[in-house]
């Protein structure tokens, strides 16, 4: 099969400044819908590469994500959620974007065109062959992402990705592809949209897949979440209480004590 860029296709929907407000919406929504059920075509694709990232994470290694422009900040945006919500370490799961942090906000779009930097950048991690590397990449064809997959691969490192066109150059270079077509956007060729929308997904369900495996979830529940405001403090509370059954003012006084739901949970269960 024959590499085409699926995402770059003429929208199925016409005459868009012709349209109402709820026209708008209903068309995005038709394709919105889509990009579920794609995510859904590609499950057992997704599942092998998290049980990929599981061995690797549980031998001490790191997930790294890599990505430019939109699908650069959702793998910023996966990684910077793993420690307030699984009480893991910062440097367990690390997003890389191309241009920086400064293209969180703003678009740097050339830093994508550089073969090079994705493996500079990475190299500043001292990443090596216990790690993981996800690529990630509406297009497939960011230079950026495939020079860094490139090259880890070279360097004995395992690869994964997620692309939304089939058999692009990222998905040659990574050991687990996930390619999650589709179809052509609603706004022609704005990948933000029904490609991130599937990318997210995706991402969503490697993190909290993970980290279910890693033991950082009990039933349900988020028993290593952080406690960093009233909100969380409150949800930190309702977990130890339906956890335990235990009163609130000795639910409150552990987690004050341990500052972790998990010790607060241990200690209340000795008792």
């Amino acid at each position: 099969m024959t590499f085409k860029k699926i995402t770059e296709s003429e929208s199925h929907h016409k005459g868009l400044e012709k349209k109402t407000v709820s026209q708008l919406l209903d068309g995005m929504h038709e394709e919105d819908i889509k990009a579920v059920k794609a995510v859904g075509l590609v499950k057992n694709k997704t599942a092998k590469l998290i049980s990929v990232i599981v061995e690797h994470l549980k031998k001490g290694g790191r997930l790294f994500y890599i990505g430019a422009g939109t699908s650069g900040r959702l793998g910023v945006l996966d990684a910077s959620e793993c420690p307030p919500t699984f009480g893991t370490s910062p440097d367990r799961v690390i997003g890389i974007i191309a241009g920086g942090d400064d293209a969180l906000r703003k678009s740097i779009e050339k830093a994508e065109d550089d073969t090079k930097q994705a493996w500079n950048d990475l190299i500043t991690f001292q990443v090596n062959d216990k790690d993981i590397v996800v690529g990630i990449a509406a297009s497939g064809t960011t230079p950026y992402v495939v020079g860094g997959l490139k090259e880890a691969q070279k360097n004995g490192i395992t690869t994964g990705c997620i692309v939304c066109n089939m058999n692009s150059p990222l998905a040659k270079v990574s050991d687990y592809p996930i390619e999650v077509i589709v179809g052509p956007e609603y706004l022609t060729g704005s990948s933000r949209m029904k490609a991130g929308t599937a990318q997210k997904l995706i991402l969503n369900s490697i993190t909290t897949a993970t980290m279910i495996q890693l033991g950082h979830v009990k039933g349900n529940k988020m028993i290593d979440m952080q406690l960093s405001n009233d909100k969380l403090q409150s949800r930190a509370e309702k977990i130890v209480i339906d956890i335990t059954g235990a009163d609130i003012n000795l639910v409150r006084t552990q987690l004050k004590i341990h500052s972790s739901v998990r010790k607060a949970i241990d200690e209340i269960n000795k008792n």
